[in-house]
């Protein structure tokens, strides 16, 4: 359970869930409160895609960096506006010159991105090392800079969102997320006592941070069940990032299934895998511009996606550039595309295999148990 200030306000709490079975419930309680809505009201049914054009309408190509061809787009209800396409920072610790790293950030924010993404994990913490290196000189002012932590223990997050400014060399990120939520039981571990939810909430209060969101890849029911239990614990997140692309729409379908929720509670929505890694490239079926056109067509706040040479961030730039609203006929000609080959996933290897599972791959990132569970645990051993 969450703890919250003893200064919170008291406030009627609504919380409004659609459960896997369509089920509707609705509980109002008096209680202190952490991170509502206006009206104090978290409400995880979906809605259908006509509301959509309002998420897109809040799409502008107000000038950020001197640069007004870049569109910029509202972060939910945060109040900031950051560019449609992000750089992810997977890529960006693999590049065999460090150096080029550095040059490829800096000349993405000079172009007029403003979104950089990262993780704790990512290459052994050199994304975010070269990042850092790239954010001196003044560039960290011209960024919105997230990143992402594995922990679910609040001692395990605490530990590595201190490492994570470290290496970053900034004294706060503008954006932290719980990084793969793709269990189940994940977010009983993150709001549980001693949770990583504790970490972070003590870490914003300390200015380390400034919003809250989460990532995952596996299936649309474990983002689901994630803002279920985050809305039990009286708190709402700021984003939420998980893969959108021409593959998706027809296979266990984040598109489909959560955001339209995330639309209704006006959260940001950070749009990942547009082209899996490049392996929805491998299809055949559909171009790079064509992803990426597809993903910023949806209510995407950004669309982030993976640079690793100077040539891949024209791609993205064109892109963002070129991007027009497409029309309903254009979308369905895309979808048609991908449709035979989309079926079995094959080519979202993210959510079919355990390819892209770091955590399932290096469980210690995770952290122990709660005390409770590994109590209870000793019982039955």
């Amino acid at each position: 359970m969450v703890n919250s200030p003893s200064n919170a306000p008291v406030v009627n709490v609504t919380v409004v869930v659609q459960n896997l079975d369509n089920n509707v419930t609705q509980k109002t309680t008096t209680r202190r409160i952490l991170h509502l809505t206006t009206n104090n009201t978290v409400d995880v049914r979906p809605i259908q895609p006509k509301h959509w054009l309002v998420a897109l309408s809040q799409t502008s190509m107000q000038t950020a960096n001197g640069h007004s061809d870049i569109p910029y787009r509202a972060l939910g209800r945060t109040g900031e506006k950051v560019s449609a396409i992000g750089v992810g920072g997977f890529h960006i610790g693999r590049i065999s010159d460090p150096k080029e790293s550095v040059r490829i950030v800096r000349a993405a924010i000079d172009r007029g991105i403003t979104f950089l993404d990262n993780c704790w994990d990512y290459n052994d913490g050199e994304s975010e090392i070269r990042m850092g290196k790239a954010l001196k000189d003044g560039y960290r002012d011209r960024a919105f800079l997230m990143t992402k932590v594995d922990g679910r223990s609040k001692k395990e997050a605490a530990k590595q969102i201190d490492q994570s400014l470290r290496r970053l060399k900034t004294d706060h990120v503008d954006l932290l997320q719980f990084h793969e939520v793709i269990r189940f039981e994940d977010p009983d571990r993150i709001f549980a006592a001693d949770g990583a939810i504790e970490a972070f909430l003590e870490a914003k209060q300390a200015g380390k941070l400034r919003f809250i969101g989460f990532t995952g890849h596996k299936d649309p029911h474990v983002h689901l069940y994630m803002l279920e239990t985050a809305a039990r614990h009286n708190f709402q997140f700021d984003t939420v990032q998980m893969p959108l692309n021409l593959m998706d729409v027809h296979f266990r379908s984040f598109q489909h299934q959560v955001l339209p929720v995330l639309v209704k509670n006006n959260l940001g929505v950070l749009g990942m895998k547009s082209m899996g890694a490049g392996v929805i490239l491998q299809s055949k079926t559909v171009t790079p511009i064509e992803c990426l056109h597809y993903a910023m067509n949806l209510p995407t706040s950004v669309v982030i996606t993976g640079i690793d040479k100077m040539e891949i961030l024209d791609q993205a730039i064109q892109a963002a550039r070129t991007f027009r609203p497409l029309s309903k006929d254009e979308v369905a000609k895309m979808e048609a595309k991908t449709a035979a080959v989309a079926a079995s996933g094959k080519f979202e290897l993210f959510k079919t295999t355990t390819h892209h599972d770091s955590t399932a791959q290096h469980t210690a990132w995770l952290g122990k148990d709660p005390a409770e569970a590994e109590e209870l645990a000793k019982l039955v051993e």
